[in-house]
């Protein structure tokens, strides 16, 4: 486990392995993700021995988006949920909104386009609450940049979500640095989520972690195995990364995800993965990360793996 010293940033908490912001959101260290919740096939009964199994491993965390399953995941996840009301005091709950999608379920929407005017963030955010079956979320992200975002409004819109008792945190998703920097001028925001892995190291270059070091932020991660690719890729990348892992493996005692989510972890501004998978045994590989703790010299083999070539 890595020292307390080391953790200072994300304030983390030893007993509960989760970490807390400066304006005291608190969030489990590995998330769990249910975008792909209406593919998997699971009973309500099912769905919450899922979720009863998270919580067991110390994923408390259950990151979501309105539009997730077009329109239904956050339901399916309610179902759940109301089969045992217990685990609600057990959990975190982010959503996210902004996007409108074409869907069934939304016959007024013509195009797909974002939206961030307060009407619709509200809007958004009681339709979450009340399929999710609860009274306040943890966390409501921007989920894309919108070009028409007037700042103001969208400050506006959390303060009166906030006095409502409804969402405790907010944050944005996938934004640039400017983009976040002009919304924190209006309203303080808890975190960034956005996509990093040995094959996406954008945010490494781009100064997205940079600014979450700076402001105290702890980032949340999507796609922290690049899809799958990671491990199962066959592309020269992907094929580079499997190698290195794959001999990391050996000496770490630890599984090629394992080690995966370990290199997230090791970066200071510690990152928050979002695990997506249905089975538990993923969770497990993930969850096993926070034990390893990667030398320089190794984390750079991954990151030469990804790039392809020597840093600078």
């Amino acid at each position: 486990m890595r020292p307390a010293s080391e953790d200072s940033i994300l304030n983390l908490d030893p007993a509960t392995n989760s970490t807390q912001a400066p304006d005291g959101l608190h969030l489990s260290s590995i998330v769990a993700g249910a975008w792909r919740m209406a593919e998997w096939g699971f009973t309500p009964q099912q769905r919450l021995a899922w979720i009863r199994q998270c919580v067991d491993l110390g994923v408390t965390s259950f990151d979501h988006a309105d539009i997730y399953g077009g329109y239904t995941a956050e339901g399916l996840f309610g179902e759940a949920l109301a089969l045992d009301r217990s685990v609600v005091g057990r959990i975190q709950l982010v959503s996210k909104c902004g996007i409108k999608l074409v869907a069934p379920s939304r016959p007024e929407h013509a195009i797909k386009s974002y939206d961030t005017s307060k009407q619709h963030i509200i809007r958004s955010a009681e339709n979450s609450l009340r399929s999710l079956g609860v009274e306040r979320l943890d966390l409501l992200l921007i989920h894309r940049p919108d070009a028409l975002m007037d700042p103001a409004i969208v400050a506006d819109a959390f303060e009166t979500l906030r006095r409502a008792g409804k969402v405790a945190h907010f944050g944005v998703s996938n934004h640039s640095v400017s983009q976040l920097a002009l919304l924190q001028q209006y309203t303080p925001l808890a975190t960034h989520q956005f996509e990093l892995s040995p094959l996406q190291l954008q945010a490494l270059a781009d100064g997205t972690l940079d600014q979450c070091i700076a402001l105290r932020m702890r980032p949340m991660i999507w796609s922290p195995l690049a899809g799958g690719r990671l491990l199962s890729g066959a592309d020269a990348a992907a094929q580079r990364v499997q190698a290195v892992l794959a001999q990391l493996a050996h000496r770490y005692e630890a599984a090629p995800a394992t080690l995966a989510y370990a290199w997230l972890l090791r970066h200071p501004s510690r990152p928050l993965p979002i695990s997506g998978s249905s089975r538990i045994e993923a969770l497990r590989a993930a969850v096993a990360a926070r034990d390893v703790e990667l030398s320089a010299e190794d984390w750079y083999a991954i990151w030469q793996a990804g790039a392809g070539r020597e840093v600078p």
